[in-house]
């Protein structure tokens, strides 16, 4: 590095800084233009798409009306193909679009306004696309383990409320990141199905009023059952993750997924294939689920209860079950009933 020692090495030091300083002015300036650019080119694209959408939806509707008048039987053979074309075509044209808007900036939904106000959250790049959901992924596996830990040391070593009391600010804090991360990576074209969204929002809330429930008889009688089963749940998420990354690596490989699409608390219709021996640990983990809230129910009917808190814990936990057994059960039904049609296809 050019240290100068004389009032002259100063000056031509300060002449070579001021030209570099006229090229960093001229670069920022081009940068500001091309930025220009590109916003006239985003708008213009995501017009161009919803001036798409809005013909798509008349020119479909105006092909119900021609079915329902019996013009199409009167058409030939090619006319037909054509027609069959244009209707898969229209069938296909959502999920281009949908790539599509993932790179144009769009309005936060009402959740992100709520958080982050109007801030574009959309990553404009593949490479940034990616290393968020990859920093998302590890972010769920160190605090899994980091949860599995704290829940094992409140659960056999420390006896303590100030320590649950972390425990369950901890919950609260990790579900919120979650539920924000998760609609930051929906902007940007992850394709989340709604239940294993909207469960995250429930355990904020169970893991809001657990953090908030007093120390008491009826807090030290279900204490060991939740911590057993935040143990329990904190495995099964390890399994889920370790497994689940593995065979979406090999199905993005294959083309069969999205770059976009992440691992969940739940099963999928492409872990069909490789991670149904995760179903069993899965369903056991649903019906704890119902455990802890009939026994939270059972509490309420005992004299000395007196807090609220038991109430929304057993109601949580009952939601809970019901989405997270009923969605399982919806996409093994349908994974069944398609192999079953396979056989008949051939």
């Amino acid at each position: 590095m050019f240290n100068p020692t004389s009032f002259n090495e100063c000056l031509q030091e300060w002449a070579d800084l001021e030209k570099d300083y006229q090229q960093v002015q001229e670069t920022h300036r081009l940068y500001k233009q091309k930025l220009e650019e590109v916003t006239k080119l985003q708008n213009n694209c995501s017009n161009a798409i919803a001036r798409q959408r809005k013909k798509l939806r008349e020119l479909a509707t105006s092909l119900e009306e021609c079915k329902e008048k019996h013009e199409i039987e009167k058409l030939s053979p090619e006319e037909t193909n054509a027609l069959e074309e244009i209707q898969d075509s229209i069938k296909d044209r959502p999920n281009v679009f949908f790539e599509m808007e993932s790179f144009l900036p769009k309005k936060n939904g009402l959740y992100l306004t709520l958080v982050l106000g109007n801030v574009n959250v959309t990553l404009l790049n593949k490479q940034s696309k990616f290393a968020y959901k990859d920093e998302y992924e590890k972010f769920k596996l160190v605090l899994t383990v980091i949860l599995f830990l704290f829940s094992f040391t409140c659960r056999f070593l420390f006896s303590n409320r100030a320590l649950d009391a972390l425990f369950n600010f901890l919950l609260v804090w990790y579900y919120c990141t979650l539920t924000i991360r998760e609609s930051i990576l929906i902007s940007n074209g992850s394709r989340i199905k709604g239940w294993w969204v909207f469960h995250h929002y429930v355990s904020t809330f169970l893991s809001g009023v657990m953090l908030t429930w007093p120390e008491g008889a009826l807090y030290q009688m279900f204490r060991n059952q939740f911590l057993t089963y935040c143990l329990y749940q904190s495995f099964v998420q390890f399994l889920q993750y370790y497994y689940q990354s593995g065979c979406l690596y090999r199905l993005r490989a294959l083309g069969e997924r999205h770059n976009m699409d992440l691992t969940v608390e739940g099963f999928q219709s492409w872990m069909w294939r490789g991670l149904t021996f995760l179903l069993p640990f899965l369903f056991f983990g649903h019906f704890w689920q119902l455990y802890n809230g009939v026994t939270l129910f059972r509490m309420t009917q005992l004299p000395e209860c007196k807090e609220w808190q038991v109430v929304m814990c057993g109601c949580s936990y009952l939601v809970l079950f019901m989405g997270n057994f009923f969605t399982t059960l919806r996409v093994v039904y349908q994974k069944y009933m398609d192999n079953q049609d396979k056989p008949k296809s051939l």
